[in-house]
């Protein structure tokens, strides 16, 4: 019943800017924390970035910092990943994920989010 559905990706130019939203439903995820993830192919899944549970603290992978902006709309039950500047090496599949429980430490593995959406691509040229 909980699922979760990004949208927002595409193609872009390098240098430009894209966001991404990531709508839940069949859960309110209020003081769940929620993530981004990223696949490029050929290579693992990533960490991108993270909204703790209270909506105060974000933290993000090194390569995208001062680029990428999450936030998230509890009254939407939507996260959203601001994306800036991009890079060709920011394509790939972008997934969105929440935790399985509230509250918590903030959460930088895979392992520690119980859903997840079905992604949507995200393409640079240069």
């Amino acid at each position: 019943q909980v699922q979760l559905v990004e949208s927002g990706g595409g193609l872009v130019q390098a240098g430009g800017s894209l966001r991404l939203s990531c709508s839940a439903s069949g859960r309110t995820f209020t003081n769940y924390a929620m993530g981004w993830f990223r696949q490029a192919p050929g290579r693992e899944r990533e960490f991108v970035a993270v909204r703790n549970w209270s909506g105060d603290r974000t933290s993000y992978v090194d390569s995208v910092k001062g680029r990428f902006t999450c936030s998230r709309d509890n009254a939407k039950n939507t996260v959203y990943l601001q994306m800036n500047s991009l890079k060709p090496e920011d394509t790939g599949v972008y997934y969105c994920a929440a935790a399985g429980s509230p509250y918590g430490r903030m959460r930088y593995g895979a392992d520690e989010y119980a859903y997840w959406g079905r992604g949507t691509q995200v393409t640079v040229s240069s």
